[in-house]
């Protein structure tokens, strides 16, 4: 938290010094790093404050990094420069984009860094500093802390990247029902910084404070690198002597609900797995652990069976048993023998696991008084049954068939899928989407899911309040309520007058229908608030905002048409009212406009919702859905696509034909594809501009000697020494152990190796009189993420996530395809939109995929200049 890193200035440019080397000690310094936090009722007020010096003789560049809470909206930003202080200003998204566009063009300094981590986001901004100049960052971001197995977590990154003279992490903490308990953790915190943590409690404050020396910061004696690396973590709970506390000031009031000491409910779970061929490899060895352990700790009062799809689907039982200590080790058994293959029939798993739902309560085979839920596995796109074309289909089928009886909880492994779709299929069915990490620990990130809906004590839950004196209250509904976590409300009192609020709390328990009674009085306890000096007065009101943005961007993202625009202009205006950076809008901080120095803009990551909604304005040109692949067809050459935006990029390669260009290269698998174009016909006299296409395609795995040779007329398998040649007329199915080869005959090729991705060729075949056109290939890539992250190529390259804005949607030169400003890898571009074919379903007609056409060879896209994948030889 709070890293400030430096660049040099050396003849005139700028030298971007790599983290990982030693500072100079005539460098930028941070001389004092502060990360306040302040925390009343579980909402968090979080100020990290960064103080540095130039002690060169040049001006330097200094970079200041913050990781935060993905769940947290940024306040504030500003930048102190030699005593005078620039602050930031929150403006609508394309205000500020405009904005900051302005600074860019006319070639002022400006900052914009956005990349998401696993529990947090990154805020980085830089700026010159003068010699012998001081310079002041200061970051304010809000949250209300959400109660999880018990605890409520306060999670601080710690990654100031160099020794800090003086470095401290303060919180104090005000809970109007006391504190129970209080912890703190620490990745880095070894058995030298432990004591060093000073923590306490009484009543109802907390105080922690962390602040080592310069010299108990080190790695080593005399060591110039930092033990400060890592997640700083402050657990904390609040005194439950009853079921819930209801809070008011200033005309606002919060209601937390978390009961404790009752009984559980059994629960109902369909488990709907992903066997599909993409989960091959760790993802099913790990999906396969994680099932294990979590079916040894369903209760013997459970209920469950285990769904699988793939092209078809499997279930383990016909419907819903219950897990005695024998359905559960032949459970075990059953997971153990799971084998991952064929495509993904993501529809007909979900529904068969609603449906077997249904049939339990309908034969009443489960307990009346239970709590049934659904949770789904995936680690891709659907492409069988409902396929991708058809995501709001699959939407509509899923909440016909539950009916908003059994919360949906959507699990997405990995990046190879559309998490913005899973998040809205959930949100539909009262669930949640999270996604799963493809890391070492994922089987430890699925059994912490499952603990979190393991243990359901409330179903049906309703908070209620008195109508003629309270409005604008948050979401008040809630399908379960689970052991260990808190249902919060909050709302606006109309009446001035009031004296008092009662809330009743109404819920399906275990054992009998249940009732819970709250009254706060108004005076008492906005006077219990006066009294703390530390606290932010209008906290409850900022959380109530907080808290109704989110819901609202929440709705916004399902919704349709006139609804979809009233939710999102609302958002925007509460966002821009309480000075949230939300996905609807952006910080500016600027400096004079005689002064070369930065603009900087603070933007909000985000994985759910779509770049094209800028500033609440519903744009007609949204993403439609529609199969999206890494592929070369047709002319623009690329389509790349980009899942999680539910959309993609095209752009094209002008170059010779004859030219053989590097399209994917994996020097860990050994696979390489290679592509020649080829043009159309021309005559002598023929002076117009020549398109291309991909004529021969070259696809080998260097490890296995193996290599195809992949024209219009003819498929050549090399083999080691061996060489068999395969016409279009041919239909071959061929399987080795190292490769799969199937062509069917003159319309497509498919080919795997070792397991891996697969690749399938297109053969366009035309009339052979035809003054103009020639046959020629599409290449299409299935399942790109097993190959390794080192993949590169004009292709393999966009194997690995990548995230782009789209701003400033007009009118292009051709009305059908509208014109926009595309922020990626940090260039600012201009993009048309337009169509390709995806030929992969139909390869005859295709069928139509909207793209961002990326201009003059892909450039400030691809990595380099086109030119620098340019190869000798099919195979080179």
């Amino acid at each position: 938290c709070g890293d400030m890193r430096e660049a040099s200035h050396k003849d005139g440019k700028n030298i971007k010094k790599h983290p990982g080397i030693p500072w100079h000690p005539k460098g930028i310094e941070i001389y004092w790093v502060k990360i306040d936090c302040s925390v009343t009722s579980r909402f968090s007020r979080n100020v990290i404050t960064s103080r540095a010096v130039n002690r060169a003789n040049v001006s330097k560049e200094a970079f200041f990094d913050v990781e935060l809470p993905k769940t947290a909206f940024i306040t504030n930003f500003t930048m102190t420069i030699d005593g005078v202080t620039y602050p930031g200003t929150i403006k609508e998204k394309e205000v500020a984009q405009k904005q900051y566009q302005k600074a860019v063009s006319s070639g002022r300094t400006a900052g914009l860094v956005k990349a998401s981590g696993r529990k947090t986001e990154k805020f980085s901004v830089s700026v010159n500093v003068a010699a012998a100049s001081k310079i002041t960052f200061e970051l304010t971001y809000e949250e209300l802390l959400k109660r999880s197995f018990g605890k409520y977590e306060l999670f601080i990154k710690v990654n100031p990247k160099q020794l800090v003279n003086k470095f401290e992490i303060e919180a104090n903490i005000f809970e109007p029902q006391g504190i129970s308990d209080l912890e703190v953790e620490g990745t880095f915190l070894n058995n030298e910084l432990l004591p060093l943590v000073q923590k306490s409690y009484s009543g109802k404050k907390a105080h922690v404070l962390f602040s080592p020396t310069i010299d108990q910061q080190r790695t080593c004696d005399n060591c110039t690198t930092s033990l400060l690396q890592g997640d700083f973590l402050i657990k904390y709970d609040v005194n439950r002597d009853i079921p819930s506390n209801l809070q008011i000031v200033n005309g606002y009031f919060v209601h937390f609900f978390a009961p404790k000491n009752l009984a559980h409910l059994p629960k109902n779970v369909a488990f709907v797995i992903d066997v599909s061929g993409s989960m091959w490899g760790s993802k099913i060895r790990q999906a396969k652990e994680a099932m294990i352990k979590i079916v040894e700790d369903l209760k013997e009062d459970d209920h469950f069976n285990i769904i699988l799809f793939e092209s078809e689907v499997r279930k383990w039982k016909d419907g819903i048993i219950k897990a005695t200590p024998e359905n559960v080790q032949e459970a075990k058994y059953f997971i153990g023998n799971i084998t991952e293959s064929g495509l993904t029939n993501f529809n007909g798993g979900l529904m068969a696991g609603i449906e077997m739902l249904n049939n339990a309560h309908k034969l009443k085979i489960v307990p009346e008084r239970s709590a049934s839920l659904t949770i789904m596995l995936s680690d891709g796109e659907a492409n069988v049954g409902e396929s991708i074309s058809k995501k709001k289909k699959i939407q509509e089928n899923a909440k016909n068939a539950s009916q908003g009886k059994y919360p949906l909880y959507s699990l997405g492994f990995g990046y190879n899928l559309d998490y913005g779709f899973l998040e809205r299929l959930s949100k539909v069915n009262n669930g949640v989407a999270r996604r799963i990490y493809d890391d070492s620990d994922a089987a430890l990130q699925l059994q912490g899911f499952y603990d979190e809906v393991a243990n359901p004590l409330l179903t049906d839950v309703a908070l209620e309040y008195p109508e003629n004196v309270i409005s604008d209250v948050t979401e008040n509904n809630f399908k379960h309520y689970y052991d260990g976590s808190e249902l919060v409300v909050a709302g606006r009192i109309t009446d001035n007058d009031l004296n008092s609020i009662t809330a009743e709390v109404k819920a399906h328990g275990a054992l009998k229908d249940l009732t819970f009674t709250e009254q706060a009085d108004v005076e008492e306890t906005a006077k219990a608030f006066e009294e703390q000096k530390y606290i932010f007065g209008e906290y409850i009101e900022r959380l109530w905002a907080y808290l109704t943005i989110r819901q609202l961007l929440e709705k916004s993202s399902i919704a349709t048409g006139y609804e979809k625009g009233n939710l999102t202009a609302k958002a925007l205006e509460m966002s821009l009212k309480y000075k949230f950076v939300t996905p609807l809008t952006s910080m500016i901080v600027t400096k004079p406009e005689d002064d070369e120095e930065p603009e900087v803009v603070a933007d909000k990551p985000i994985e759910e919702f779509l770049s094209f909604q800028t500033a609440g304005r519903h744009s007609q040109y949204s993403a439609p859905s529609t199969p999206y692949h890494y592929s070369i067809d047709g002319d623009p050459h690329f389509i790349i696509a980009v899942p999680q935006k539910e959309d993609a990029l095209c752009f094209n390669i002008n170059e010779d034909p004859g030219a053989v260009l590097s399209l994917i290269s994996d020097p860990v698998t050994g696979i390489v594809v290679n592509g020649q174009l080829i043009g159309e016909k021309k005559s002598n006299n023929d002076v117009r501009e020549q398109n291309t296409y991909f004529g021969k395609l070259g696809i080998a795995n260097i490890h296995r000697n193996i290599k195809i040779e992949i024209t219009t007329e003819q498929i050549i398998l090399h083999n080691g020494v061996k060489r068999t040649a395969f016409s279009w007329l041919d239909e071959v199915i061929l399987q080795q152990p190292s490769l799969t080869l199937v062509i069917k005959r003159k319309k497509s090729m498919e080919v795997s190796m070792d397991n891996g991705a697969k690749f399938v060729v297109i053969l366009h075949q035309v009339w052979k009189k035809h003054p103009l056109h020639r046959d020629f290939l599409g290449f299409y890539t299935l399942d790109s993420h097993r190959l390794s992250q080192q993949t590169h190529g004009l292709l393999g390259q966009f194997f690995r996530p990548i995230d782009f804005d789209i701003l400033e949607v007009h009118p292009g030169s051709d009305p059908e395809k509208p014109d926009a400003t595309m922020v990626v890898k940090n260039n600012w571009l201009t993009v048309t939109r337009g169509w390709q074919k995806d030929y992969t379903e139909d390869t005859r007609h295709g069928l139509n995929v909207p793209c961002w056409f990326v201009h003059n060879n892909g450039e400030g896209l691809i990595d380099g200049v086109h030119t620098d994948y340019i190869v000798p030889s099919i195979f080179g």
